[in-house]
C-alpha cells in the first residue's frame, strides 16, 4: 500500500489559508479549486480473505501520512465522512492503524510531525471480518483532499 501526496509538484496558487492544504475551518467549501485528488492511497490488492492482514505502508509522498483502517456501513461510500473543524475525521470503530515511521501500529500523535515520514514505511496486522473497510489519512487536511481507499474483504470462492 502506498501513501502519496503531489506537494513537490504544486506551484504558487496551491497553498489554503493556514498552509499546504488545510486545515480549513468551514469544511470542504473553503478548498481552493483542485485540491481534491492532490492526495491519495493505492492499494493492491483491493480484496482480501476474512481473517489476519497485514497492512506494510509506504510514504511515497513529501508529506508525514498514516492509515486509520474504518468499516464502511452499509449504504456508505469512501470519501463521505464528516470532517471536522480541525481538518481530521472522527475515528470510532477504527479497527487499526499504520502510522509510525520504521514501526508497527500507532505512532505517537503529540509530537510535531506524526505520522509515517517521507520515504519511510509503518505496518500494522488486523484481523478483518467481511465487509467493506475504508483506509483513510487522518492528518489534518488529508482526507478531505482524496486520502482514503476501499478494501472489501470477502471469502474466496
Amino acid at each position: 500500500m502506498t501513501l502519496a501526496d503531489m506537494h513537490g509538484m504544486m506551484g504558487p496558487g496551491m497553498m489554503g489559508r493556514s498552509g499546504m492544504m488545510g486545515p480549513f475551518p468551514n469544511g470542504n467549501q473553503d478548498a481552493p479549486m483542485g485540491m481534491m485528488g492532490m492526495m491519495r492511497i493505492a492499494i493492491n490488492p483491493a480484496t482480501v480473505p476474512p481473517g489476519q492482514v497485514s497492512f506494510r505502508v509506504t510514504n511515497n509522498g513529501a508529506l508525514n501520512h498514516e492509515l486509520v483502517i474504518l468499516p464502511l456501513a452499509r449504504g456508505q461510500y469512501p470519501g463521505q465522512r464528516a470532517v471536522g473543524p480541525d481538518g481530521t475525521v472522527g475515528e470510532a470503530g477504527s479497527v487499526g492503524e499504520a502510522s509510525r515511521t520504521c514501526g508497527a501500529d500507532k505512532g505517537d500523535e503529540n509530537t510535531d510531525n506524526p505520522g509515517i515520514a517521507p520515504g519511510g514505511s509503518g505496518w500494522t496486522t488486523v484481523n478483518l471480518t467481511p465487509g467493506r473497510y475504508e483506509l483513510i489519512c487522518n492528518i489534518s487536511g488529508h482526507y478531505w483532499t482524496g486520502m482514503y481507499a476501499e478494501l472489501d474483504v470477502s471469502p474466496t470462492r
